[in-house]
């Protein structure tokens, strides 16, 4: 699947996107969330306060406990607001 990442999360990643191919028990936004955090100091760091940072699956907003499969892409962002 391709995960988008924008905004802080993406600088502190440092990258705009990539596919992934998580394992097979990795099947909610909160499984990819804490399988990312496992791949590096950078997602460590971009997901330290995960519970801020919302998700989109297939340009749709999900919560944490959304299941993943099949879906072709995973955005996260921090909360964006208006003005």
């Amino acid at each position: 699947m391709k995960v988008l990442y924008f905004a802080w999360v993406r600088e502190r990643i440092g990258k705009t996107e990539e596919v992934v191919e998580p394992p097979a028990d990795v099947t909610t936004i909160a499984d990819l969330v804490a399988w990312l955090k496992g791949r590096g100091e950078e997602y460590a760091y971009a997901f330290e306060n995960e519970t801020v940072i919302r998700a989109a699956m297939d340009q749709l907003h999900v919560h944490r406990d959304a299941v993943i499969t099949g879906a072709g892409e995973i955005a996260f962002f921090p909360p964006m607001t208006g003005g």
